[in-house]
């Protein structure tokens, strides 16, 4: 049974698989579109919500190094998915890496795992997108129904329809000022959260047209949020007030993870969140036109742009406004209202950047789970009907639609902070997975050749892995417990299924490498 487990794909065999044009994926991908996919999955929720909260609750204005020591930890696991995605260039991503270098049984937890990170990723991006869309609306006088616009079960209040600016900050407050008691509004139980619904629906047909038209429609967000970051970014450093930065690392109130230092780590635990995505170009190898050269610009290029991006914009941010007026839903928009009301011009203008910036979040997670299905499926590890291409779109468009028909009643039904902590464990488990694995197959097919040789192996993989499970163990309990109830169910499925099913149960004729 051991032997069953642990035994490996051949890497001879997976280079043969990327090199055979019998999968029907179209290669179509530049080092431009395969970086451009990276920014869209990283620049989303991370700089428009989670820079002003791990400012405001843990770190201050040294947010800046909250985000160079997560961004660091994340180089780490990039470089190691660098050198894998270069030598295979093969569309399962950490799966077909574990599954040629740590055997079957850790690949198909990795590749159960990383549904974690995908499909629950592009649910909780959509839940966000649905946040800012009916902010934006509602700045027009467009309201919709409350309980259509949360996670089913939710308790709400129904706010009128009466100074919404006012209410952007203390909503409690705002009301009370106006004679209104909040514990007397009527409260409504939410059904579903429609918006969410609608953008992960539209763009899970848009990835079963083609690739190449999500990719076109990714650049044109990428260009739009990333151009109004840097208008921000621009504009925003003529109102910076230095007083702000002072003290730079605010003094610990005397627990743990509330400024100070371990401030400074708690803040780059939770904005960890912000890195997740650049793993995601990696699933699109078998669809870029020179994957071995292209697939590392592609990861490190986008993970080193947004890096630059979050460290400016949390300067600027921290500059303009004091950060403990940043613990809000939108922390840039309130940074542009500071700047005076000759610049309110620029509010609307960052809420559609962030729609744009989440649009393409949500598209390269959808675009990453249905590619890992894909290989699954033809290393026999699940069903045939996950491995099927669309003949004249060249897309696995049954695995395609069935996730994007799971993240639909996900997004629907799940509150954000349970969505969100599932997609954190995951992805953290997929990179310490992978910088193992890094270290595993240099010392077992040291002359295996590398287009991208990670440095400093095994000091740097192993650095990376440890910062990971550092963070790992801080999140909260109940999230380990849904993760080990999701690897419970992942069991089944392949002791059941997959291990009988795998084509590399002819042990003897095909471990070999």
């Amino acid at each position: 049974m051991a032997n069953r487990l642990f035994r490996t794909k051949s890497i001879h065999h997976l280079m043969d698989e990327a090199s055979n044009s019998s999968h029907g994926f179209k290669r179509t991908l530049t080092a431009t579109n395969l970086t451009t996919l990276g920014i869209g999955a990283i620049i989303g929720a991370g700089i428009f919500v989670l820079s002003g909260q791990a400012a405001a609750q843990y770190a201050g204005p040294a947010i800046v190094i909250s985000f160079i020591i997560s961004g660091i930890a994340c180089a780490f696991a990039g470089l190691c998915y660098a050198e894998f995605a270069s030598m295979i260039p093969i569309a399962g991503s950490a799966y077909t890496y574990a599954y040629a270098t740590l055997g079957e049984f850790l690949a198909w937890i990795i590749g159960w795992d990383l549904i974690l990170e995908y499909l629950f990723a592009a649910s909780t991006v959509s839940v966000g997108w649905s946040g800012y869309v009916v902010s934006f609306l509602r700045d027009f006088g467009i309201h919709l129904p409350t309980y259509l616009t949360a996670a089913t079960g939710s308790i709400l209040v129904e706010v009128p329809k009466v100074g919404w600016q006012q209410l952007t900050h203390n909503l409690t407050q705002a009301l009370t000022s106006q004679g209104i008691n909040v514990d007397n509004l009527p409260h409504v139980t939410a059904v579903l959260n429609l918006p969410a619904m609608f953008i992960i629906a539209v763009l899970t047909v848009l990835l079963v047209i083609g690739i190449k038209e999500s990719a076109n429609f990714n650049n044109i967000m990428v260009i739009t949020k990333v151009s109004v970051i840097i208008i921000f970014i621009a504009i925003g450093i003529f109102f910076i007030k230095t007083a702000n930065w002072h003290p730079f690392i605010p003094k610990n109130s005397g627990m743990i993870g509330h400024f100070g230092w371990s401030g400074i780590l708690r803040g780059a635990g939770v904005i960890f969140f912000a890195y997740i995505g650049f793993d995601a170009v990696s699933t699109a190898a078998q669809e870029a036109k020179n994957p071995q050269k292209d697939m590392p610009i592609g990861i490190l290029g986008s993970l080193s742009i947004s890096t630059v991006l979050y460290i400016l914009v949390a300067l600027v941010l921290t500059g303009i406004v004091s950060y403990t007026e940043l613990n809000v839903a939108d922390p840039v928009a309130v940074g542009v209202n500071s700047m005076g009301q000759g610049m309110f011009w620029l509010r609307p203008i960052i809420k559609i950047a962030a729609i744009a910036g989440l649009s393409s979040v949500i598209l390269v997670m959808l675009l990453g789970q249905p590619r890992i299905f894909f290989t699954m499926a033809k290393d026999g590890l699940l069903p045939p009907v996950f491995s099927k291409v669309h003949p004249r779109f060249g897309t696995p468009y049954v695995s395609t639609l069935m996730t994007g028909s799971v993240a639909i009643v996900l997004a629907g039904i799940l509150p954000i902070s349970i969505l969100g902590e599932l997609v954190s464990i995951g992805t953290l488990l997929a990179f310490v997975i992978v910088c193992i694995s890094v270290i595993v197959l240099r010392r077992t097919r040291p002359e295996l050749k590398r287009p991208f040789r990670t440095p400093f192996v095994p000091v740097l993989p192993i650095l990376g892995a440890l910062i990971c499970f550092i963070q790992m163990a801080f999140l909260p309990l109940d999230t380990w417990l849904r993760l080990l109830i999701w690897m419970l169910l992942g069991f089944i499925i392949y002791f059941s299924y997959g291990i009988r099913k795998s084509k590399l149960r002819n042990i003897d004729g095909n471990t070999k490498q």
